[in-house]
């Protein structure tokens, strides 16, 4: 099987592509596209693929977009962040979707329905306008973020909220160090699993080592050769998160939204 996969993340269509190959070694990606515009031209000028994998929310529009130009015969399964309304908005009209974080078990599953569609030579029937309608009701597109990470112990596991965090923190394992400076590791293999789950609005990733609260940040110090080290609240021992001079404008910005 041929596959398209629309992705405006470099790391995220990577990431994808990996376990893509673990679940379905026949099912080879032809192209990554990144925008609703290079989409739209590589449509136009190839014939359709065997399965299209699609992300919602891209950079210069929305993958539906794409969809209401060409009306695809194959299957098309979502990637989506979005909560449970708008996915039975997708269930309804008989699109698959794959909930961020991709599960490898969830996209097993979703590559063998493609596979029943491609075999059965039936299109997915795609109700765009009923799709987008159900999206724009309020709340549909509130995007699902974790409430609560379990942190391990000695003795078994730590329900930790969120707004209790100050900071993640990677050093051989993820680990999550609260306001009170407890420190727990985490199931997680990398921190750009756990930057998926976090509200971006609340949590930075200041570098490799670190994705930190903004109410952890008490101050910035600003060093001669442009770079930044950020002064937690309160302070944590041996803790330096310093943020690089290229990224030093992106986060002033995130910073004073």
């Amino acid at each position: 099987m041929n596959a398209i996969v629309i992705e405006d993340e470099k790391l995220v269509a990577r990431e994808f592509a990996f376990k893509l190959a673990e679940v379905a070694q026949d099912v080879r990606i032809i192209e990554t596209l990144p925008s609703v515009k290079t989409a739209l031209r590589w449509f136009s000028e190839n014939a359709e693929p065997d399965v299209v994998f699609a992300d919602i929310q891209l950079a210069d529009g929305v993958s539906f977009q794409i969809f209401e130009t060409f009306q695809l015969a194959c299957p098309i399964i979502f990637i989506t962040s979005y909560n449970e309304y708008a996915i039975q908005a997708f269930k309804v009209n008989g699109i698959d979707y794959l909930l961020k974080p991709v599960e490898p078990e969830d996209l097993a599953k979703a590559v063998a329905k493609a596979r029943l569609f491609s075999r059965q030579k039936a299109g997915l029937p795609i109700n765009l306008q009923k799709l987008m309608d159900a999206l724009q009701q309020p709340g549909a597109l509130q995007p699902m973020y974790k409430e609560t990470f379990l942190g391990n112990s000695r003795t078994g596991w730590v329900p930790v909220k969120v707004a209790d965090i100050a900071f993640f923190q990677y050093d051989a394992v993820i680990f999550l160090v609260t306001k009170t400076s407890e420190r727990y590791p985490l199931d997680y293999e990398t921190l750009e699993e756990v930057e998926e789950l976090l509200d971006p609005n609340r949590f930075y990733r200041a570098n490799r080592q670190f994705i930190v609260h903004s109410d952890a940040i008490h101050s910035v110090l600003s060093l001669h050769n442009s770079k930044l080290v950020l002064k937690l609240n309160p302070p944590h021992q041996a803790v330096v998160i310093d943020i690089s001079r290229q990224k030093a404008p992106v986060f002033k910005r995130w910073l004073d939204r």
